[in-house]
């Protein structure tokens, strides 16, 4: 019988590369939201997978990239942080575009990183043909010479999943599993339903608004007959112009908006559900610390 083994994981790339998608197939359930702009994770979620043999805890880390605001600045200290505090790292490269500079400066600034095993994952093999995945390993694998192995896998196909999950699990310290069976994530209630609404919100708004858009929730109560969730939350945007976007043409925006999140919140809180979205202004708040603060980063 081999030891259980136990520790935490994360995976890094450039923005859009795939990095919820993958955690939310290995965990088989959406933990972390995924959407087609870059920059849409902000906070470390755990998702939390378990095997027999061990439980591998994913952090799911913002992108790295050049910050341009103080919310910027702040998620590049918080992947800073978590990296500083993992067992293994998997560095993902999608097989449809050719190794550039920005994945050559995050391969090479994994060597800051001496503690963690390091994994190379090429991603989206689904829709590559086999000549780009055959090159992209190729490019992937000298980038470094300190691969525990390099893994090519779809997510969304659901392909090589368990071989790159065993391999995590083999390169993590022998330990006891440190959260219970069956928890899949240790994101609250309140923070799950906030970026459900925030993943309904950015779905299909032009590029100007994916960070100006945070969600704060007000109060969600269950009815006394048992049947019904009631929930307040409010959509915070920074221009009144952005107001606008959001909210639509008589309001149908906003109205897609909530039965795209409610339709998620349902499975999720086992009740039918009465949303309620209040969209407001606080102006600038990406460069304001004291708004920051309020908003949770």
């Amino acid at each position: 019988m081999s030891a259980h083994r136990s520790g935490f994981v994360t995976f890094v790339g450039r923005p859009n590369v795939g990095k919820s998608t993958l955690t939310n197939a290995l965990v088989g359930e959406k933990v972390a939201i995924t959407s087609d702009k870059p920059q849409t994770t902000r906070r470390a979620i755990r998702g939390i997978l378990n095997r027999p043999g061990g439980q591998l805890i994913i952090v799911d880390t913002p992108g790295i990239h050049k910050p341009r605001t103080l919310l910027g600045q702040r998620l590049n200290d918080l992947v800073e942080q978590v990296l500083g505090d993992v067992d293994a790292i998997g560095f993902l490269v999608p097989a449809t575009e050719k190794v550039g500079p920005g994945d050559r400066r995050i391969a090479a600034s994994l060597d800051g990183y001496p503690r963690a095993k390091k994994v190379a994952i090429v991603t989206k093999t689904d829709i590559a043909s086999r000549e780009e995945i055959t090159e992209r390993l190729m490019e992937v694998d000298s980038l470094r010479e300190d691969w525990d192995a390099v893994i090519p896998l779809s997510a969304v196909a659901g392909e090589q999943l368990d071989v790159l999950a065993d391999e995590l699990l083999s390169l993590l310290p022998e330990g006891p599993a440190l959260y219970e069976d069956g928890v899949v994530t240790d994101e609250s209630l309140e923070d799950r339903i906030a970026e459900i609404i925030r993943e309904a919100a950015l779905e299909g708004v032009r590029d100007e608004l994916p960070h100006s858009i945070a969600v704060t929730i007000e109060d969600i109560a269950e009815r006394d007959t048992g049947s019904m969730t009631d929930i307040y939350a409010n959509l915070v945007v920074e221009r009144d112009s952005q107001k606008a976007i959001i909210i639509g043409h008589k309001g149908s925006r906003l109205a897609a908006v909530g039965a795209r999140a409610r339709a998620q919140i349902e499975p999720l809180v086992g009740t039918k559900v009465f949303l309620k979205l209040h969209v407001r202004v606080a102006k600038e708040w990406q460069r304001d610390p004291k708004q920051l603060g309020r908003l949770g980063f």
